[in-house]
């Protein structure tokens, strides 16, 4: 469910690699698995520029989808997150849109929650809905189905987090401090909110911390030997609006912003409409973090 992130990181990674004889085999196999990754959405905004000079570079928004497709269903994005990178001050900017906000569905004609967009139009609504909420274009995107997650998270080797509250979930237990996880615990561990005081937040604030190992990971070549099976995992799980070239660029030049990663929350507050309940993002604080994002673009 929140193996999108990784994916990110691994795919940057991959689009990295370019040493020796093995490199250059696996640059074949990754140009070949993002062939089959490429997944085009339909958008009036212009791609920012990526490769140059650093003083050319601009900003690039990306959406990270964790969703959750089955056999005779349309999916949900169970997870929804937000990844700003600023090149020029190497810094990124990352955050949570929790499921159950109550906003404007694009194409649909009515409010709902935001992570009912996907179910209602793929990814094209999901994107649409997602940059009205936040009044800002989204560049690129990332899609992972959640099946992969515990997969991707053993081909790199796991996972290391940092856990502030001890808790048992499953037949998994987790103790406060700093951890090494592999793909079935990172998954329980990002799974949990019931017994979370934070709720969906905490969990969130989980899921940032397993994509942060994962960047991390991604930019280390130590995890070159384990690019066979990530790519065969990546191939068959994701869907991206990135061209190989463009993976390679983003790679090469925005990679040390992974160092300096801001977080924050969207504040809501819990409500029944109509039996169903929603997060209702006040306008105050749906201002806040739109103008936080337009810091990060302020070169775009």
């Amino acid at each position: 469910m929140k193996k999108f992130f990784k994916i990110l990181a691994i795919l940057f990674f991959v689009a990295g690699v370019s040493i020796g004889g093995y490199a250059y085999y696996l640059y074949g196999s990754a140009k070949d698995a993002v062939n089959q990754m490429h997944e085009k959405v339909e958008t009036d905004n212009l791609k920012p520029v990526v490769t140059g000079n650093k003083e050319e570079l601009k900003s690039i928004s990306i959406l990270l989808l964790g969703v959750d497709e089955r056999r005779g269903d349309s999916g949900r994005s169970d997870t929804i997150i937000s990844i700003t990178v600023n090149p020029k001050e190497n810094k990124m900017l990352m955050f949570s849109i929790p499921r159950d906000t109550r906003t404007e569905i694009i194409g649909k004609g009515k409010d709902d929650k935001i992570n009912h967009a996907y179910a209602f139009g793929g990814t094209q609504m999901a994107m649409d809905t997602v940059e009205n909420f936040l009044d800002t274009s989204i560049d690129y995107y990332v899609k992972v189905n959640m099946e992969s997650f515990k997969q991707i998270v053993d081909a790199v080797g796991g996972v290391e987090v940092t856990n502030n509250r001890a808790f048992k979930v499953e037949q998994y237990s987790f103790p406060l401090g700093t951890q090494e996880l592999n793909g079935n615990e990172a998954l329980a561990y990002t799974r949990m909110r019931y017994d979370d005081p934070k709720g969906d937040l905490g969990r969130n604030d989980r899921q940032r911390q397993v994509i942060t190992s994962i960047i991390d990971k991604g930019a280390r070549v130590s995890s070159i030997t384990k690019f066979d099976n990530i790519l065969d995992i990546l191939g068959d799980n994701v869907k991206t609006n990135m061209t190989f070239q463009e993976m390679k660029d983003i790679q090469k030049n925005y990679k040390e912003a992974r160092h300096n990663i801001e977080s924050t929350e969207i504040k809501s507050s819990g409500k029944m409409i109509g039996g169903t309940y929603y997060g209702i993002v006040e306008d105050m604080e749906k201002e806040r973090v739109q103008t936080l994002l337009r810091e990060y673009l302020n070169n775009r």
